[in-house]
């Protein structure tokens, strides 16, 4: 799919005028929520900014993003199906959740300092050792936000299906936590999916472009599911399954 898809290279010109005055305005979004956001790490309080600018992020890209369904009232895990590096803003603009990513984002300063802001967990797939410092990391997480969302297919997909869900992405929430819903949701961008999913050899920075430079507005639906219950919590690999199956029946209908 990502190759046939324009690169920013053949953009018009128009649409080169759009990329730079939307990043222009997320750098003067962040230079505003950066001081704040330090000023409430300080004083010990409830910290909105992360979610303020994650949401503005989405705005500014052309998002409006609406939510269908609850979200438990107290500690959740939510896991999510991956299309784009707009479900993070979009998922944090309603929910305000932290995210689990892959530690290989902690080897770019830059995005390392901005995912830490929203207390990020990196997950190292290939250490069994640092588990305990991942489960850890979550309850502080946890602590922090409230919500804490995991895209277990460990990559994005074309936004019309699933990839397999990796379990062991699941490791640093076994055991389970007392009184954590686990949550499936669905991000759904309807028949826009296709064409801003980052998939295939598309580079990243291409991909963020493209998206950046359009002219229509798209829409993106956060879907909260039912938690999961009973035996589905037994361990890892049966909230993975569960979730899973629940995401693929409410994107089939």
């Amino acid at each position: 799919m990502a190759a046939t898809l324009a690169m920013p290279r053949s953009l018009s010109l128009r649409a080169w005028a759009r990329v730079a005055a939307r990043i222009a305005a997320m750098a003067v979004l962040l230079l505003i929520c950066v001081p704040f956001y330090y000023i409430y790490r300080l004083l010990g309080i409830a910290n909105p900014w992360p979610r303020i600018f994650l949401g503005g992020v989405a705005a500014i890209a052309g998002v409006a993003v609406k939510a269908k369904g609850h979200k438990p009232a107290g500690p959740v895990f939510l896991i999510a199906n991956h299309v784009s590096w707009l479900d993070i803003p979009a998922l944090s603009h309603i929910t305000g959740t932290a995210f689990v990513g892959h530690d290989g984002l902690a080897s770019m300063p830059l995005l390392k300092w901005l995912c830490a802001m929203n207390d990020t967990v990196f997950v190292a797939r290939h250490d069994r050792a640092s588990v305990a410092d991942q489960v850890e990391q979550v309850r502080a997480a946890l602590a922090d936000t409230r919500a804490l969302a995991i895209f277990p297919e460990g990559t994005t997909s074309d936004g019309t299906g699933l990839l397999p869900f990796k379990s062991s992405l699941l490791s640093a929430f076994e055991p389970l936590p007392e009184a954590i819903a686990v949550q499936p949701v669905l991000l759904n961008y309807g028949p826009e999916a296709a064409q801003i999913a980052w998939i295939g050899v598309e580079h990243g920075l291409d991909n963020f472009l493209r998206i950046v430079a359009r002219r229509r507005p798209l829409q993106v639906t956060v879907e909260f599911l039912p938690p999961l219950a009973g035996e589905q919590l037994a361990n890892r690999k049966t909230m993975a399954q569960a979730a899973r199956e629940a995401i693929l029946r409410a994107l089939a209908g």
